[in-house]
């Protein structure tokens, strides 16, 4: 009797093993099929996210008062700062009905303190971009400590780039930003944002 009662128990035992096997392999392909076809958005009232080719994903919503069709382009950096070793720097393009509005670049934590004031007296920050073989200086709006506003000749540069970097002041000193921009669907951008590639 006991004999039977362990054999009983041996079985009840492996077939546990074996339903929680399968149900992490399940719940694995799910994570996986999931991370392929899309990402969840940060942004309240925006459907998750699709490839917009290559390392770009695209977030769409409607403006909850004027109905208005926007989209948000999103690329992730290759690379961490070290402010921030849990969030990667990222570029965002703002759209709304056909439109481009503007594009913000956020490495996650706080940035170094403005430089200058600009001609409005709104806080600037210089910063260095490179665009494949091409680098410039450029002064963006410093935005509460917590973003940068690009400007739009940088962002068509980028969207027709092999490489795009940006160095910015952290609080800890200056960082670069590496991003892999090739493979955008410029015909998603341009119908989304009327806005093309221009190299600089």
């Amino acid at each position: 009797m006991n004999a039977l009662r362990s054999f009983q128990f041996k079985i009840s035992y492996l077939l546990a093993v074996w339903a929680a096997f399968g149900t992490f392999f399940v719940l694995s392909a799910a994570i996986s099929a999931f991370a392929q076809q899309g990402a969840m958005s940060p942004y309240q009232g925006e459907q998750d996210g699709v490839s917009a080719g290559g390392n770009w994903m695209e977030f769409r919503s409607e403006d909850k008062m004027t109905g208005a069709k926007k989209v948000r382009f999103e690329l992730v950096a290759n690379n961490y700062f070290k402010e921030d070793p849990d969030y990667k720097p990222r570029i965002e393009l703002f759209c709304s009905n056909g439109k481009y509005e503007h594009a913000d670049f956020s490495m996650g934590g706080r940035l170094g303190r403005p430089d200058y004031p600009g001609f409005w007296g709104q806080p600037k920050m210089e910063v260095m971009v490179r665009i494949d073989g091409y680098h410039d200086h450029k002064g963006w709006n410093w935005v509460r400590g917590r973003f940068l506003e690009m400007d739009k000749g940088t962002v068509r540069g980028a969207l027709g780039a092999q490489v795009f970097n940006i160095e910015v002041k952290t609080r800890s000193g200056y960082s670069i930003a590496e991003f892999s921009p090739a493979g955008v669907n410029l015909g998603e951008i341009r119908q989304a944002c009327d806005l093309t590639p221009k190299k600089p």
